[in-house]
């Protein structure tokens, strides 16, 4: 039987465990948290629990899953590479440690696996295909937002990492949105950024961010993040003579121009889409199924995953660029 270790009893962790237990057959779940109401849930949904990392390391397991806020994963990776558990990682948003991390799993013969669910979504997937195809420069424009106390409606913003500089909604946006956007349009050359404050939240960082890139091959791009947009949105609009993409961020609304007939052809990603009580409408879980999915083949046959440390520190570094450029 398959031991998992989750770390953390937040939102994500309740998921991959939910998610889980839909993949697995049998699988023995277990699960960390500091917290002692969180624990408490997890007794009564029947988790074993543990308040430490250290203690639950005291039995083996074959899988783990990063679960705690952003910024405080390296430690604990780490750990988890030293008992030779393979391990699946929520976003870092900070990349602390990366090369010691990557250089002791290559030397444990450890799999880290970097969550990016967004490469997993079949409209992007899409999208990419077509991009990628592309034979003249394209631009386009993006906008993602919504307000942050509505991110986690049962909990203060100000107690949730996006409300912290290091970990602040808008980067934990860009970093979710820049590896598909990177892996369909290629590596960003140059990066000019602008920033503002539009609200009274109780935050020491930009609420909005629009920043400018010029990819390596010719394209370039307009990308608006904010966390004030009060209702939820993701629109995408990408520009050339060879293709006009729309696209509203849902399983229904991605429509391409077909130049032949003139005419607006609809893709739809999924027959069914799955949605959680309590996240932005635009947000399914069919995604989140697929990389643990992808996960576990990692895991079982050597598969390569789409994403990865070193790529993720490729977008961290634009992350910087833009917080660096923005004034």
């Amino acid at each position: 039987m398959m031991k998992v270790l989750v770390i953390g009893y937040g939102s994500m962790g309740r998921r991959r465990i939910r998610l889980l237990g839909e993949l697995l057959d049998h699988a023995e779940i277990h699960c960390v948290d500091s917290n002692s109401e969180r624990r408490q849930q997890a007794v009564q949904s029947g988790i074993t629990v543990y308040d430490s990392l250290d203690m639950a390391l005291e039995q083996r397991f074959d899988l783990a899953f990063v679960c705690t806020s952003p910024g405080h994963h390296a430690e604990i990776i780490l750990k988890l590479i030293e008992k030779g558990i393979s391990v699946f990682t929520e976003l870092n948003l900070t990349n602390d440690k990366y090369e010691d991390m990557i250089g002791e799993a290559k030397a444990k013969d450890v799999n880290i696996f970097m969550s990016s669910t967004l490469l997993y979504n079949k409209q992007i997937e899409k999208i990419g295909d077509i991009v990628k195809k592309a034979t003249k420069p394209l631009n386009y424009v993006y906008h993602v937002g919504q307000y942050l106390p509505d991110w986690h409606p049962w909990e203060s913003y100000k107690d949730f990492f996006i409300g912290k500089k290091e970990t602040n909604g808008v980067r934990e946006l860009y970093a979710v949105q820049l590896p598909w956007i990177v892996d369909a349009f290629g590596k960003i050359e140059s990066v000019t950024a602008y920033s503002q404050r539009c609200t009274d939240l109780e935050i020491d960082f930009p609420d909005c961010v629009t920043a400018f890139f010029r990819h390596e091959n010719g394209h370039m791009g307009t990308f608006v993040v904010d966390v004030i947009s009060r209702k939820a949105t993701t629109y995408l609009e990408i520009i050339g003579e060879e293709l006009h993409i729309f696209w509203g961020g849902h399983n229904n609304d991605l429509f391409f121009f077909d130049t032949d007939s003139a005419t607006m052809q609809q893709f739809q990603g999924y027959e069914g889409v799955e949605h959680l009580d309590g996240y932005a409408d635009n947000i399914i879980e069919n995604p989140y199924k697929d990389e643990i999915k992808d996960f576990l083949s990692m895991v079982a046959d050597k598969k390569k995953p789409k994403y990865s440390l070193e790529k993720d520190g490729y977008v961290l570094s634009i992350i910087d660029k833009i917080e660096g450029a923005g004034t």
